[in-house]
């Protein structure tokens, strides 16, 4: 009882920082967008969003992967320096059975040290970020105009590819303190970049108009390049690394194998993503809408009614963030009947606060258009998302632990399935129903996820089945 108290105790309070930093930051990202969608309007909030395929996929590619990989690894490589000690010097008596082959084992693999990790994950990262940077500028013009088909996107797309390699520093040190279970630098540093981003793109605005009486879109990515800047500089001033052991050819080529499978997984989902964004004006003008209403029509929902359901994940993301290391811990001290709890515990809360949420949004949600963003349509949107919470959130979860356990192939194959729903929904739905048809491919493909985590959990790990018979 004891043991399971502590074990919980980084769990709830990291859980708790990066919640509480993470609700200022969505709060914060809620008025910045009620403040644009007044400034640059639909089509502009629509033009921006269009963007943000691109700029995720970015991410896949260069850094997100890598982060749960380092955030994986530091956690295993200081349970196994923890274990080495006390099997250097047992006191009091001697170590069970279990650990002292959880120990001999942690001392054979675990040939690099946390700061080995978190010096190899940045190498690779930044290395992936330098390319992705020229390429993206290089080739900003032709992504805009045949792929995105949107030649205001180009300009937006040489800006956004600026800011790569600040996030790929940025987001490998979270993982690094991730992994120490050490929430505050990334808790921290995620509220400075959404208060610099907002700060920024307000004066920019404010000079821009006194200076030309325009504001171009230009100015919010510029936003965004200044908050991952000042993201990176605050977290580096917190690392402080201790000499590094072992090899960090051995140490980049286990993040390299266990990124690998996520890589794929993020750039196929972002891939899938980005087709999907790029076809849904198109479908909707098959609906009936014209150029710039169906522009609108996605910018409303992307930029307003989007943001606005997935406020409350703030939560789950943050317990996700926290599950991934603490699951990882517990493979490596083989430790069933705590991945077993972490599962029952998970679904129980994430489909709880689902719930509540779904029933918020169904109460307020033509009040929040209407009052908050006047725009009826948003309010319609928010109604029918709302429904999406409780599976939304399970699947977050669920995916972490499945992530933690290192099945990564599964997680991808989850949300390939997820995605394919979802496109079958804008090529098949959207033309018959319009909007509607895609909010409800949503629903329907969360629902996949969330069940199809749930059964590879339940039905094909050992662990489930001991514990019934325990």
């Amino acid at each position: 009882m004891k043991s399971d108290s502590l074990r919980r105790h980084p769990l709830i309070a990291g859980t708790m920082l990066l919640t509480f930093a993470g609700v200022l930051t969505r709060i914060i990202g809620f008025f910045y967008r009620i403040f644009l969608s007044h400034r640059i309007g639909a089509e502009g909030m629509g033009i921006y969003q269009l963007t943000f395929p691109i700029y995720v996929l970015t991410i896949s590619l260069t850094s997100s992967a890598i982060q749960t990989a380092i955030s994986r690894f530091v956690a295993q490589a200081a349970v196994a320096v923890s274990f080495q000690g006390s099997t250097a010097a047992p006191v009091g008596g001697t170590l069970s059975p279990k650990k002292r082959m959880t120990a001999r084992r942690g001392a054979g693999d675990a040939l690099c040290n946390e700061s080995c990790y978190l010096a190899a994950g940045l190498i690779l990262s930044l290395s992936l970020a330098v390319l992705c940077t020229a390429l993206l500028y290089r080739f900003a013009e032709p992504v805009a105009v045949h792929f995105l088909e949107e030649p205001r996107c180009a300009s937006l797309l040489q800006i956004i590819a600026l800011s790569i390699p600040f996030g790929a520093v940025h987001s490998c040190i979270n993982g690094y303190f991730y992994g120490l279970k050490k929430t505050f630098v990334p808790a921290a540093s995620q509220l400075l970049e959404q208060l610099v981003r907002v700060a920024g793109v307000w004066l920019f605005f404010e000079i821009s108009m006194e200076k030309y009486h325009a504001i171009s879109l230009n100015l919010v990515v510029w936003g965004l390049v200044a908050g991952e800047a000042a993201a990176m500089l605050f977290s580096v001033s917190f690392v402080r690394l201790k000499k590094s052991r072992g090899s960090y050819m051995q140490a980049a080529r286990q993040i390299f194998f266990l990124s690998l499978p996520l890589t794929a997984n993020r750039v196929m989902v972002n891939l899938l993503q980005s087709l999907e964004a790029v076809m849904l004006p198109g479908q909707l003008r098959l609906y009936g809408y014209t150029g710039s209403e169906a522009l609108s029509v996605y910018g409303i929902l992307t930029g307003m009614a989007l943001p606005m359901v997935l406020f409350p994940s703030v939560l789950t993301n943050s317990v996700s963030v926290m599950l991934l290391p603490l699951i990882a811990e517990a493979q490596e001290k083989q430790e069933k009947h705590y991945i077993v709890n972490a599962i029952k515990e998970t679904c129980f809360y994430s489909l709880l606060l689902g719930f509540l949420c779904t029933a918020l949004f169904l109460i307020s949600g033509r009040w929040i258009g209407t009052v908050l963003f006047s725009n009826e349509l948003a309010g319609t949107f928010i109604v029918i998302l709302g429904w999406i919470c409780p599976f939304l959130y399970l699947s977050t979860t669920l995916h972490s632990i499945l992530n933690g356990l290192g099945r990564t192939t599964s997680t991808f194959f989850l949300n390939i399935m997820g995605l394919s729903i979802r496109i079958g929904f804008v090529l098949f739905a959207i033309p018959l129903t319009g909007i509607r048809g895609y909010l409800w491919g949503t629903l329907i493909s969360q629902i996949s996820m969330a069940g199809g985590a749930l059964l590879m959990l339940l039905a094909n790990s050992g662990w489930y089945k001991k514990h019934q018979h325990a």
